[in-house]
C-alpha cells in the first residue's frame, strides 16, 4: 500500500543554534527553488523538443489548413477532453480527502476492478449510444463516465505531488505534439492503425491482469509490467494519433450530414488516451523515485 513517507530531521540540524538552523533552512529552500527551476526547464526543453522530433519524423508530408468546420468540431471535441480530465481530478483529489481512496485499496482487488470496469463501460456505453439531440441525458452518462473514473485513479494522491505533477506535464506534451502531428497530416494517414492498436490494446490489458491471476515468477512478473508500461505508453500514444484523425474524418462525415456532431462521444475516446498515459508515466516515474533510494 502506498503511503506519505514521513519528513525526516537530519540530526546535526536538529543539534544546531536557532540562528543557523534558519540561515540553514533558507538555503536549502534557495537550493531546492533552483533546483526546482532546472527540472522544469529541462522538462519544458524535453516536451517541445519531443514537438518538433514528432513534427519532423513522424509529419513530413503535411495536409492543407483544416477547414472551419473541422477546425470547430476538433475544438469542441478536445475542449470537453480538458473539462472532464478537469472535473475527473477534482472529484478523484475530493475522494482522496474524504477518505474514500483509502476504503478502495482496502477492499478487494477484484471487487474493486469489477465494479470500476462495469460503471466505466456502462456509462460510456451510454455517452456512445444516446444521440447528440438528447443533451441532458448525454451530459449525464458524460459526468458519471468521468466520476468512475475519478473514482479510479483517487489512490494516485496517496503518491508524492512532485511525481503526479511532472507526469500531468509530461502527458501534456506527448499528447499535445502526437495531436498536433495528426491534425496536421495527411486525410486517413493514420487511420489504418486501428486493428493493430486494439490488438496492442489487448496485449497490454492481459499483461497487467496477468499478475492477479496467473502465479508468475520474478522474471514473468517483470515482462509483464514492461509489456504493460512501455507497451502501454506505444499503444495509447499511437491511439492519440489515431483518434484525432478519427475525429477529422467524422467532423468531414458531419458536415456532409452522413453523422450527427456528436464531441461528447469523440472526447472519450481522446480522454481514455490520457488517462492511460499519465497512469504510465506515474508508474515509471514513482519506480524510478524507489530505486534512488
Amino acid at each position: 500500500m502506498l503511503q506519505n513517507r514521513p519528513t525526516v530531521l537530519s540530526p546535526t540540524l536538529l543539534y544546531r543554534s536557532s540562528r543557523s538552523v534558519t540561515t540553514d533552512a533558507h538555503t536549502v529552500t534557495a537550493s531546492s527553488s533552483q533546483d526546482a527551476w532546472k527540472r522544469f526547464g529541462i522538462t519544458a526543453a524535453v516536451v517541445a523538443g519531443t514537438v518538433i522530433l514528432a513534427e519532423g519524423f513522424l509529419n513530413r508530408d503535411t495536409r492543407d489548413r483544416l477547414s472551419s468546420a473541422e477546425q470547430s468540431y476538433l475544438h469542441e471535441s478536445f475542449m470537453y477532453t480538458g473539462a472532464g480530465l478537469t472535473l475527473t481530478a477534482v472529484a478523484a483529489r475530493s475522494l482522496f480527502r474524504s477518505g474514500a481512496a483509502f476504503r478502495i485499496m482496502s477492499a478487494n482487488p477484484w471487487v474493486v476492478l469489477g465494479v470500476s470496469l462495469a460503471g466505466s463501460i456502462g456509462s460510456m456505453m451510454g455517452v456512445f449510444y444516446t444521440p447528440p439531440e438528447q443533451t441532458f441525458q448525454k451530459h449525464v452518462f458524460w459526468l458519471a463516465f468521468n466520476a468512475c473514473q475519478a473514482a479510479t485513479l483517487s489512490p494516485l494522491f496517496f503518491l508524492s505531488p512532485a511525481i503526479l505533477s511532472r507526469a500531468a506535464l509530461y502527458t501534456c506534451g506527448v499528447v499535445g505534439s502526437l495531436s498536433f502531428v495528426g491534425a496536421t497530416a495527411k486525410n486517413d494517414k493514420y487511420l489504418y492503425m486501428g486493428g493493430p492498436l486494439l490488438a496492442g490494446v489487448t496485449v497490454v490489458a492481459l499483461s497487467s491482469l496477468a499478475p492477479l491471476a496467473l502465479p508468475l515468477g520474478m522474471r514473468g512478473l517483470a515482462v509483464a509490467e514492461t509489456l504493460s508500461l512501455y507497451g502501454g505508453l506505444a499503444v495509447f500514444g499511437g491511439l492519440v494519433l489515431y483518434d484525432t484523425q478519427k475525429i477529422l474524418q467524422h467532423a468531414r462525415m458531419a458536415e456532409t450530414g452522413v453523422i450527427p456532431r456528436d464531441p461528447i462521444k469523440e472526447s472519450v475516446a481522446l480522454e481514455l488516451d490520457m488517462i492511460n498515459i499519465f497512469i504510465r508515466l506515474v508508474q515509471i516515474l514513482a519506480m524510478r523515485q524507489n530505486n534512488r533510494k
